[in-house]
């Protein structure tokens, strides 16, 4: 890989799914670093204008015509060798580099690199550390897998040596990150569309692991028994955290009636502070507790911890409030595994409401199938529950799953549920049945979010 972050200014950098959150992340830190940039997506959308704006060429549709004296091609995990764009590249010989390698050149250019990975949490907590990093104002660099208000996007351009980033794990991308702390949440199955099992997966967050240099830290989970096995197994140092054990401990949590806790960090035997949250649910407690972990890392004050984690209202889409309309509140979350839906559902117990309907949008073919059984058993307490049709993404149906199915296997499990089609039947069907007191929650990586809105404003 060739590239020098401050020494390449030259070079015009082309981004392949430029309208991607993290790729446009990438080509914003760019662009207001001086450099050339072009990128193609499929469609236009708010993040593609706002880079257009800021300088770059944008093309919609692929097509290797859009490869106008390009020094270097950029492309995510997601785009085919069948794209035009990337056979060009291939047949002009210009350097192609993932989205992963160009993202591990950038932080190989600061010192206090902090790498968020897990199977759930990751954008939560990344953000949560890029609060309590501006509490303290350590002018740092942010890329967060979300749209995050104190930044007024997915992305910050600092000028120290702190770059916080996520870190994910499909397709082994997080393999070409540095981090100088390494964070890991938890362990589970998911993307199975590219790894074999859960062994494959445990195995490669060890090989992230292992990329922390020895004067480094890993920041694991110590309730979470994979990420407890592979910190057993690391040479650099380890600072775990945990509610039921670990060195960062969350003690005598309580929750408002808004479902977000409060509770005394604790760092072994002795009591640091209280933290009042402002993002529902026990599972932001485990977050948290991993961002505590990485600030006293880096020698954040307790009040700037405190602050940070105070203001932190949440990322859109993470459990999200939308509005309010006829007495029904809306709130949308970007859960799609079961474990994540199981968290949320959890946390939706404790806000106020009568009735919970939520509306469920599969997200891939693959991640369907694989974690079939597991969906059918995610969504006990709720009152009615509508499954969408799966969001494809970059998959296409081959008919062997589909969510006609899975809402009769969870159906047989007494909960109420329907397949519909259509976003603005679903719409109807919830104008029709909803009541003052009732909670619509969406939930789903695609563009599930629609219904609420459509919801809010019909």
């Amino acid at each position: 890989m060739q590239f020098d972050l401050n020494n390449d200014f030259n070079k015009k950098i082309h981004f392949i799914g430029i309208g991607g959150i993290s790729m446009s992340g990438l080509a914003e830190i760019l662009l207001l670093r001086g450099y050339k940039v072009s990128g193609s997506d499929m469609k236009s959308s708010p993040l593609t204008e706002k880079l257009s704006k800021s300088g770059a060429e944008i093309y919609i549709g692929h097509d290797k015509n859009n490869l106008k004296d390009v020094d270097i091609v950029v492309y995510t995990a997601a785009i085919p060798s069948t794209n035009p764009e990337i056979i060009e590249s291939k047949a002009l010989n210009i350097q192609m580099l993932t989205r992963a390698q160009f993202l591990g050149a950038i932080m190989k250019d600061h010192k206090y690199n902090v790498a968020v990975s897990g199977t759930h949490g990751k954008t939560t907590t990344t953000s949560m550390i890029a609060h309590i990093t501006l509490s303290e104002n350590l002018d740092p660099t942010i890329l967060v897998g979300g749209e995050l208000d104190v930044i007024g996007g997915n992305v910050r351009t600092g000028k120290s040596e702190y770059f916080i980033t996520e870190a994910c794990e499909y397709k082994a991308s997080f393999l070409s990150f540095y981090p100088y702390i390494g964070v890991v949440l938890n362990i589970d199955a998911d993307h199975l569309d590219f790894y074999k099992d859960i062994n494959a997966i445990q195995d490669a967050f060890e090989k992230f692991t292992n990329l922390i240099p020895k004067d480094g830290y890993l920041v694991s989970n110590a309730d979470d028994e994979r990420t407890a096995a592979v910190a057993k197994k690391v040479s650099c140092n380890v600072l775990s955290f945990g509610i039921e054990s670990g060195d960062i401990r969350a003690k005598n949590i309580k929750f408002n009636d808004l479902a977000c806790a409060s509770f005394d960090a604790y760092n072994k035997d002795k009591f640091l502070f209280r933290i009042n949250l402002s993002v529902p649910g026990k599972h932001n407690v485990l977050n948290a507790l991993g961002a505590i972990a990485s600030s006293l890392i880096l020698n954040i004050s307790a009040e700037s911890i405190i602050i940070g984690l105070k203001n932190f209202g949440g990322t859109h889409r993470r459990f999200e409030y939308k509005g309010i309309k006829d007495g029904v509140v809306v709130i949308d979350d970007y859960a799609h595994h079961p474990t994540e839906i199981k968290a949320t559902l959890a946390a939706v117990k404790n806000y106020p409401h009568k009735r919970v309907f939520c509306v469920f949008q599969p997200h891939t073919y693959s991640r369907t199938l694989s974690l079939f059984n597991e969906f059918t058993t995610a969504f006990s307490g709720i009152d009615e529950l509508i499954i969408a049709d799966i969001y494809a993404a970059r998959e296409k149906d081959t008919g062997v799953v589909s969510s006609q199915m899975l809402a009769e296997a969870i159906k047989s499990n007494g909960i109420k549920c329907n397949n519909i089609h259509n976003f603005k039947d679903i719409v109807t069907y919830l104008h029709e049945n909803l009541k003052d007191g009732d909670l619509l929650l969406t939930v789903g990586a695609g563009d599930v979010f629609q219904i609420g809105e459509d919801f809010l404003n019909s």
